[in-house]
């Protein structure tokens, strides 16, 4: 049947136009490069911390038991809101930023892990500083989106995001000396 046949019976070859994508989803996908390392990363650490606590659940000790609650809240929780925090509240964060960011992180947890486990003081310390440094990193793309949630939604996810930098960096010079005194 030919297309004016089948448009004169009331049928049509075009297909109807596709809905609209929503702006939060359309927003997220534009900022995907700052969502997918710390997130991916961030539910790899998660799991890893799970794993962690099952395997350990027979006979947890006392650094076992540190390293999954370790792993679950600074490596992922924290790198997930980090992710969530840097793609919809602060200006656009370019790539390679993004990934000395992830990759500073994730290295500085590293560090702190194994050097608390081995029980290499200067590892852990080494780890620390890296974390410090990450955190000043993302503290200084604190600028304001120009692409925002409502304003009072946004103040209150902003102060959010800034009240886990600051409890961070507060945290890993204190979490430094305990481990020193310990040690």
């Amino acid at each position: 049947m030919s297309q004016a046949a089948g448009r004169g019976m009331g049928l049509t070859s075009t297909s109807p136009p596709a809905a609209p994508v929503p702006r939060a989803a359309s927003f997220l996908t534009e900022r995907r490069h700052e969502l997918l390392p710390f997130i991916a990363l961030g539910v790899a650490c998660v799991l890893a911390g799970g794993l962690v606590a099952a395997a350990t659940a027979p006979a947890p000790t006392e650094h076992t038991t540190w390293a999954a609650a370790y792993l679950v809240l600074v490596g992922g929780v924290a790198q997930v809101g980090f992710a969530l925090g840097q793609a919809l509240l602060v200006t656009r964060t370019p790539p390679p930023i993004v990934a000395v960011q992830a990759a500073g992180w994730n290295l500085g947890n590293a560090a702190v892990l194994a050097g608390t486990v081995l029980g290499a003081s200067a590892l852990v310390n080494l780890g620390g500083v890296l974390l410090i440094v990450t955190l000043i990193l993302l503290a200084r793309g604190l600028r304001p989106a120009r692409v925002r949630p409502a304003d009072g939604i946004y103040r209150w996810c902003l102060h959010c995001y800034r009240l886990l930098v600051l409890i961070l960096l507060i945290s890993i010079p204190v979490g430094l000396v305990l481990a020193r005194v310990r040690g």
